[in-house]
């Protein structure tokens, strides 16, 4: 994962051929039901992708209940209607033996999209946005796991430049990490900044739109 110029960064939070931007937030609490309601809009294909089997609503409710916001890390991509579209969920392993004096800290990767919000880069953005808070944090190497089916991973961690090891119908995928630079942390910090006004301007203009509804005129 080379350096980009941080102009390169803040273009990548500007929309493409007239599309909106996809901005990536890292995501709290407070965001949990809404995470919930991706999962489970999820069809079992797409549960099969995500999760590699294809989980009932009760494991899916049983899985969002069990994340850790204060230990692992889930960034999420919000739509004008204030709907989570993209779920991007880091989880720490525990730092491995690397030496005398150092240890290699891992942590691994996974990413789901709703139907809605596919061919805009969702998946991409939140790859990308998982990788510099890695690198950011000192993590040594960034960790997918996924059926070769997905065709989606793969072009991620193809494009990526990621090392992928086939076997028995699953691929692994690994991203060694380079160390934090000024630029990198300066990046994420300001996409992180621009991702939370628009979650802002999101939350501020459904509430609006509900207020209206509310005290508009009755039928």
């Amino acid at each position: 994962m080379r350096d980009k110029p941080l102009s390169r960064w803040l273009a990548g939070l500007r929309g493409k051929n007239g599309r909106s931007a996809v901005l990536v937030k890292e995501l709290g609490e407070r965001d949990r039901r809404r995470v919930l309601r991706h999962f489970l809009a999820l069809d079992d294909s797409d549960r099969l992708l995500r999760f590699g089997a294809r989980l009932t609503d009760d494991a899916v409710r049983a899985y969002v209940a069990k994340i850790d916001f204060s230990r692992d890390i889930v960034f999420g991509v919000y739509n004008k209607l204030f709907q989570v579209v993209g779920v991007g969920h880091l989880a720490f392993a525990p730092a491995e033996d690397k030496g005398a004096t150092t240890k290699a800290r891992v942590a691994e990767f996974g990413v789901s999209v709703s139907q809605s919000a596919r061919g805009q880069g969702v998946g991409t953005r939140l790859f990308e946005r998982a990788a510099i808070n890695c690198r950011n944090s000192d993590i040594d190497t960034l960790y997918m796991q996924c059926l070769s089916s997905n065709k989606t991973m793969m072009h991620i961690a193809k494009k990526a430049g990621m090392q992928i090891k086939r076997e028995y119908g699953e691929a692994d995928a690994h991203l060694h990490l380079p160390p934090p630079s000024p630029s990198s942390v300066l990046a994420e910090a300001l996409e992180e900044q621009v991702a939370l006004i628009d979650y802002a301007v999101k939350a501020n203009t459904r509430a609006a739109l509900k207020s209206i509804k509310w005290f508009g005129p009755k039928k």
